[in-house]
């Protein structure tokens, strides 16, 4: 479920029908990262995004010309599109006036209250949303000074008074957040932020860098703040392909019970006992069972410490010895293969647990 503040749901708002906060699922975003003025290539990394699992989708919008081309993505796109504007408020009149579904601006950027206010109007007129976008790299210069550089209470300050101002003209269809490339400071700030606000957070960990370094921030910022029910929804960013993004994302929220996504596959991280390929093992089940039930629980175990354990814990399991596995099915063995048919027989099993009980009886998180 979606973010919490003092014990309540935060506010939902609505994009295109997909809602954000009110108790609802934490959404997945991403973002194209090709020229979102070259149109094919927008469509087409929006379709592969949304084949990913993503639900709403952000297209940077940088001049006149990436705004005609996001009025034509907007009438194409499977999922709510998001213009992110910055420096130029005259180019978010642009997307709304096209019906975007959603925008987002930084107002530390945008140039004043005033055209802050212009925007917000146009937006309200058409029920369209705003995400108040906070970074620790564009905050107002007063409040940089103020807190001595971009801490997280001058995040949360500078969040205050842009939403302020748009309270102020009875704007409340606000998606808020306040991101950091120090997981620290993200945290801090939007730990803050939900005690303080009621608008849905979008969470996130900015500038992350690539691979596994930016896969971990992402999902230690990500991750410990939705463990304490603060999130609504959430965007992973890393330097690589977008979809890569949004299987992160998926994969944090399964990691908290927060979606069901792929079979959860338990394997040991193997040591000097284990006499199998379980790395191969596991990318081989792991892609055979793409497509299987969410519901199932597969362990892949290498040697005789915690595998019969582990594997007697799971829906379906392996306990792998010299040259050959055990097959565990909920919690009994089945039967004592040669290790190069335990892929088959193994997917095979999980194949019969899906048949026989429909993703019922499930056995639960016990662990023996």
């Amino acid at each position: 479920m979606g973010g919490r503040v003092c014990g309540r749901p935060t506010r939902g708002v609505s994009i295109r029908g997909v809602t954000i906060g009110a108790g609802s699922p934490v959404r997945v975003q991403g973002m194209i990262k090709c020229d979102s003025r070259d149109h094919r290539a927008a469509m087409d990394e929006i379709l592969a995004l949304y084949a990913a699992g993503c639900e709403i989708v952000r297209v940077a919008v940088p001049d006149r010309r990436a705004a005609a081309v996001v009025a034509r993505v907007i009438r194409e796109s499977p999922i709510p599109v998001v213009a992110d504007i910055h420096f130029d408020y005259r180019l978010a009149l642009a997307v709304i006036e096209a019906g975007v579904d959603k925008l987002r601006v930084n107002p530390g950027n945008l140039g004043g209250a005033a055209r802050l206010r212009a925007v917000a109007r146009e937006a309200m007129a058409r029920g369209i949303p705003i995400r108040v976008g906070v970074n620790s790299g564009s905050i107002e210069r007063d409040i940089l000074e103020r807190h001595g550089g971009p801490t997280a209470e001058a995040m949360v300050e500078s969040a205050r008074r842009q939403v302020g101002e748009l309270e102020e003209i009875g704007f409340a269809d606000i998606v808020l957040s306040l991101k950091s490339s120090s997981v620290p400071v993200m945290i801090e700030a939007y730990t803050i932020a939900s005690r303080e606000f009621v608008y849905p957070l979008h969470v996130g960990v900015t500038e992350t860098g690539a691979g596994v370094p930016g896969i971990v921030k992402s999902a230690v910022g990500i991750g410990a703040l939705l463990a304490k029910g603060i999130g609504d929804t959430i965007r992973v960013s890393l330097t690589g392909p977008s979809t890569d993004e949004i299987r992160v994302g998926k994969d944090i929220l399964v990691s908290l019970g927060l979606r069901k996504g792929r079979p959860e596959i338990i394997s040991c991280p193997t040591c000097g006992r284990c006499a199998s390929d379980i790395a191969c093992l596991v990318g081989e089940v792991g892609r055979r069972l793409e497509s299987s039930s969410p519901e199932v629980r597969v362990a892949i175990m290498g040697c005789e410490v915690n595998g019969p354990g582990e594997a007697k814990g799971a829906d379906v399991g392996v306990a792998m010895g010299k040259g050959r596995g055990v097959i565990f099915v909920n919690g009994k063995p089945v039967k004592t293969v040669a290790s190069d048919k335990v892929v088959d027989e193994l997917c095979g099993a999980v194949e019969e647990w899906e048949r026989s009980s429909h993703g019922e009886g499930r056995r639960g998180d016990s662990r023996l």
